[in-house]
């Protein structure tokens, strides 16, 4: 079987999964791209071919290797198992949560970031900050999206301070339920193009889905009058496909969302506090009474705020912990895994 690299482009592959195969690849491998994860299974499709596979595999070295949404893998032709995932451009993921010092991949090979929030008690400057941290690790376009626009006199007000947060950054206010009002997302969702959406229960992201789909294939459920909370109505990430062309992902709402390995994002978010740090005396400041300190002049002079400071710190210290945690995390196992080998290797003996 032999990969037609044309056809796949309309299921978001670019030249950057090109570059990655060797001219065997082409006539010994089937290319597909992840559209769901399950618990015992992901569903892949490419041109003339959807099916599903085991959610594990073993790449072409043996090692252990598991797939996310947007994924692109190589299978087998005879017998339609991964054999290997392509490099990702681009990643998203948090820290699991609970307890365990884990990642969870939330999905890959994104194009742009549709952070959803909606004119109502949702709408968090620090919430919209987390998810603009994960956009800019990842390295890909953020697009803020304020629903239920039509619901309040002030939406603009809303817009603004959205606005305030990066220069340049992009804000459409709508109407997730009117396909007019959302017609303005067009330029994000040409052919192989491919959007995630973020953002809390019940801000409107299955309504959107539906809405840019133009289909009712996603349930949608209203929000709590007393706090404008959702309820979950995506208990998983899909791919969908898009009527021009691209393709578009739901995910859960997110109770919570600790970073990791996130600090190339932090410093794009914060990029005006890492500004000043610069200007500070001291290399080492820990901007809290140091002389010569920048952060702190900007404080008491009014051009940074207060409560933007404390959640730059917040985020910083969090990343910082989460990433080192998982950092031992991984010294253990592989420890751990060195010595597993070394008696399996003495037993053999």
């Amino acid at each position: 079987m032999t990969i037609h690299l044309e056809d796949l482009a309309e299921f978001g592959w670019n030249n950057f999964f090109s570059a990655q195969l060797e001219a065997e690849d082409l006539d010994a491998s089937v290319a597909v791209r992840v559209m769901a994860v399950h618990r015992n299974s992901l569903d892949v499709a490419g041109p003339g071919i959807a099916q599903s596979i085991p959610p594990y595999f073993q790449d072409e070295n043996g090692e252990p290797d598991n797939a996310t949404v947007g994924d692109w893998l190589l299978l087998a032709p005879e017998t339609l198992r991964a054999f290997r995932r392509l490099a990702r451009k681009s990643l998203f993921q948090r820290r699991a949560a609970g307890i365990r010092n884990t990642v969870q991949r939330i999905a890959a090979n994104i194009d742009s970031l549709f952070i959803v929030t909606s004119c109502n008690q949702d709408f968090n400057i620090a919430r919209l900050e987390r998810y603009l941290v994960l956009a800019r690790e990842a390295d890909v376009t953020p697009v803020i999206i304020i629903t239920k626009a039509d619901l309040v006199d002030n939406a603009q007000e809303y817009a603004r301070q959205a606005a305030a947060l990066e220069p340049g950054l992009l804000v459409e206010l709508i109407n997730a339920r009117d396909a007019q009002s959302a017609a303005c997302l067009a330029p994000w969702c040409a052919p192989g193009q491919t959007i995630a959406l973020i953002g809390s229960s019940g801000v409107g992201k299955s309504t959107l889905v539906n809405t840019l789909s133009g289909t009712q294939n996603i349930s949608t459920q209203g929000i709590r009058e007393d706090d404008a909370k959702g309820r979950h109505t995506t208990s998983g990430r899909t791919l969908h496909r898009l009527p021009n062309g691209g393709w578009i992902m739901d995910t859960p709402g997110m109770r919570e969302l600790q970073l990791t390995d996130v600090k190339a994002g932090i410093e794009t978010v914060f990029a005006d506090i890492l500004e000043l740090q610069g200007k500070c005396k001291f290399n080492d400041c820990q901007h809290e009474s140091e002389p010569g300190c920048a952060v702190l002049a900007a404080l008491k002079n009014g051009t940074l705020e207060e409560d933007r400071y404390k959640r730059w710190k917040k985020l910083a210290a969090e990343e910082a912990f989460n990433s080192s945690t998982l950092i031992d995390r991984r010294n253990r196992d592989r420890a751990f895994g060195k010595t597993i080998k070394t008696a399996i290797k003495n037993k053999r003996r």
